[in-house]
Formats: C-alpha cells, structure tokens, sequence
C-alpha cells in the first residue's frame, strides 16, 4: 500500500458519472503529478483526495489510517495541506500576517490573538522563514493585495507550508502564469520539495514532466497511465 493512496474511487453528481474506479498511490517525500485534459475529472479527484467531496464508493488511505470523508479542517489536523486553483489570500493583510494565521501555534490559539502576533517571535520567525523558502524576503509587511500574480500565487503556497503540513497539494499552480512566471514557480518548487511530499493538479505537462517523480494521466473519469515522466514521454 501507498503512504497515500485512493482505492476504487467513484463519485457523480445526478447522472454524471464523473470518477470511475480510480486508484491513486503516492509515495512518501516524492512529488507525484495528476495530469489530464479539461473535463477528464483531474479537479474533482483532487477535491475527493483533500475532502472537499465524498466519493459516493471506494476509500482515501493515509499513512495506513482511512480518511474517507474526513472534512478539510478534519485533514489539516492530519497534516494535509492544499492550495487551490482560485487563491484563497486575505487580500487586507501583509504577506507575513497571511503566512502567520497558518502558523500551528497561532491556529491553535485561534483569531483573538491577532493583537499579540506582532510580539510573538516564534512566530514570526516561522513566518518569515517560510516566505523566503517561497522567494517572497523582503515582501512581509507587504498587502498582498499589492503583490503581483506571481508573487500572490507563491503566498498561497506559502500558507500552506506554514500549516507544517505532511503532505501539500497544489491546485494548477502555474494557472494564468506566463512563462517567465512558470519557471520561477517551478525553480521554487525544486527548492522546497526535498524532504517534502508533494501532489500537483496540472495541465502544464512541460512544467509537470520537469518536476515530478512520478504522473498519473486522468482521462474520462479513469486513469490511463501512470508512472515515471520519461515513461510518459515515450508512450
């Protein structure tokens, strides 16, 4: 078995069959890519794997415990953290006050001590550590608003690694990036993934090819193929 793994997994919606048998495994401290035309149910097999939906049949297995159905708040306590497709920023705040709110010890202490974080420096310095892994130094007392897209969509998953989460799932990361923006993005993924476990939804496959260890192709609802990129090259 899979650290983490997806046995069987069917969902629909009315009479859409959208998923169809789908089994998924990635490993522990890799990054596995889910890949797959517009439509082909890479998005709501992502959504089923972070708990946004419930599969009608089939489980979600994580480092051997069944997940099947936990909710997203459910999962970030097991350590499963994810970006989305629509960045989720609180625009009003800077960039350290956003990776801050992530931080465990501040979630644990909940909203009513956001008057005290400019004194806490653990947590601060959690924050700010994470923004440099991220690229984002010298932008922590920046609004995000005032960020450019790239440097919003490199926030996001910044926020996410703050919640110290086991295993991080991005959400088409490179959507409405240029060029130039994708490969900044994606030199920063290669500089945090080591010792990280990581899954992208992406239908970038020259960005997707370049990073990760192994991909599953998803296509009318099932997966076609799967495995190393160079394998996937060839096929």
């Amino acid at each position: 078995m899979a650290w983490f793994e997806a046995q069987k997994i069917h969902k629909r919606f009315g009479d859409h069959v959208v998923l169809e048998e789908i089994n998924l495994g990635f490993e522990k401290n890799q990054l596995s890519g889910i890949m797959g035309p517009n439509g082909a149910g890479k998005t709501t097999c992502f959504n089923v794997l972070t708990g946004m939906y419930k599969p009608d049949r089939g489980r979600v297995m994580f480092d051997g415990e069944d997940i099947t159905g936990l909710s997203p708040p459910q999962l970030a306590r097991k350590g499963i953290s994810r970006s989305f497709q629509m960045m989720n920023i609180f625009d009003e705040y800077s960039a350290l006050d956003n990776v801050l709110l992530a931080v465990p010890e501040v979630r644990k202490a909940g909203f009513n001590v956001l008057h005290d974080l400019p004194n806490n420096a653990s947590a601060n310095d959690k924050a700010a550590d994470v923004l440099a892994r991220v690229g984002l130094k010298g932008k922590e007392n920046t609004e995000a608003l005032s960020l450019s897209y790239g440097e919003r969509r490199a926030l996001e998953i910044g926020i996410a690694l703050a919640a110290e989460p086991r295993i991080l799932f991005l959400d088409e990361p490179t959507a409405g990036l240029g060029t130039e923006g994708t490969a900044k993005l994606a030199d920063m993924i290669r500089s945090i993934k080591e010792g990280l476990s990581i899954v992208i939804i992406e239908h970038d496959m020259h960005f997707l090819f370049g990073l990760a260890d192994n991909i599953n192709v998803i296509q009318w609802g099932q997966v076609v193929a799967g495995g190393h990129p160079d394998v996937l090259k060839a096929n």
